[in-house]
């Protein structure tokens, strides 16, 4: 069973921690049965499961209740669905990431019209960001939406789609040109039956999941299709990944977990030389760095949360910490797991096998590990500048 003495920690309210215990509770029970076999068909079971469950619920704000997202279940909810269930933290965290430019900069208009779906698991969603030749640098986006009447047209390509292909609602961001670079992007709702949006390919990695090329020949919007303000889009994509990026270092933090339960379990349980094998003092090393790495992950991760739920209007800094040390950090846990298990942990579904292939995307998407180290540097250097 997984340590949760960290849910005792000060960064925790007494809700956050009967929430925790609650969605293991409720995921122990449900997630088992569900069959991974069609990727897409079993995201849309998840999706169906997790609103059910009432767990959507926390994805996206309640328009009759229009409260900041709380990043300390966001990150609770994510942690947990990933230790046991990689895909279930997929299905959850696009939810959330895929309604947050709505949940925070959305009109009345447009938070009643979407979010109690995507809450209720009824519709999925997808942030479409990404284009092919602008994946870490936003402020190079190709894709155009030209003022036409009193709506946009839209056309360009995006890539690496998380949810391509299956979403009900893409939330694109494109260039409309209000000024050079960052300045000159917008956001804007796009459902997945607008004429002119192609899935131009269906992409395959190493731990399956619904991602997708997708691709706008001259799509008509309405104005109401615009998030915000004009010009606005760089903003809300950062302040969207400002919140969701912890969370993924939270994702991040249940895989470790759940590497580390699994190699307690095997070193306790397998027996070499005549003894267990933890009684090995090479092994007891292993398994100190790994509880070491997780621990100080989950204190990076839960101070970036608690820092924005507090009020810091802005945690680049902390959330870029946390994913950058937490998903690096995962990786080593995980790879010490797959060797304590020796040819067990290379077998084809096994758990930390699984693990393996669903831990190495993280370290890369919504802020690659070598972009996060320039962003935490420029963050240090401007505060110096700032108290020098």
């Amino acid at each position: 069973m997984a340590d949760l003495s960290f849910l005792d920690w000060p960064f925790f309210e007494p809700r956050h921690r009967a929430l925790a215990l609650d969605l293991d509770t409720w995921a122990s029970a449900n997630l088992r049965h569900v069959d991974h076999a069609d990727t897409d068909a079993a995201c849309r079971e998840l999706v169906d499961m997790l609103g059910r469950g009432g767990w959507l619920l926390h994805s996206a704000i309640d328009p009759a209740d229009p409260r900041a997202l709380d990043v300390r279940t966001l990150c609770l909810i994510r942690e947990t669905l990933a230790r046991h269930d990689g895909l279930a933290d997929f299905a959850f965290a696009m939810q959330g990431l895929g309604t947050g430019a709505i949940s925070l900069f959305g009109t009345p208009e447009q938070q009643a019209l979407w979010l109690p779906e995507t809450r209720a698991g009824r519709a999925l969603t997808a942030f479409a960001l990404t284009e092919p030749q602008s994946g870490s640098d936003v402020a190079a986006t190709a894709t155009t939406a030209t003022r036409d009447g009193d709506g946009y047209v839209l056309s360009g390509e995006k890539t690496w789609i998380s949810n391509g292909g299956i979403a009900d609602l893409y939330v694109v961001f494109a260039r409309t040109g209000e000024a050079p670079g960052a300045r000159g992007l917008s956001a804007f709702l796009l459902p997945a039956d607008a004429p002119g949006l192609v899935i131009a390919e269906r992409l395959e990695t190493i731990a399956p999941h619904p991602l997708a090329r997708l691709r706008f020949d001259d799509i008509r919007l309405p104005a109401s299709a615009l998030i915000g303000k004009a010009g606005d889009g760089f903003k809300i994509a950062m302040s969207t990944l400002d919140v969701f990026r912890s969370t993924v270092a939270a994702a991040a933090l249940g895989f470790a977990r759940r590497a580390l339960d699994e190699t307690l379990d095997r070193a306790t349980g397998r027996q070499l030389f005549g003894a267990p094998l933890a009684d090995l003092q090479m092994v007891q090393g292993h398994i100190a760095d790994m509880a070491l790495d997780v621990d100080a992950a989950a204190l990076l991760t839960y101070r970036a949360a608690w820092a924005k739920d507090s009020g810091a209007p802005r945690v680049t800094r902390e959330a870029a910490m946390a994913k950058l040390y937490a998903t690096d950090r995962a990786q080593s846990v995980i790879d010490k797991a797959v060797q304590l298990h020796g040819g067990d942990g290379v077998r084809k579904g096994a758990i930390v096998e699984s693990l393996y292939r669903e831990i190495r995307a993280l370290r890369i998407y919504e802020g690659a590990s070598d972009v996060q180290k320039v962003v935490i540097a420029r963050q240090t250097l401007a505060n110096h500048g700032a108290t020098a």
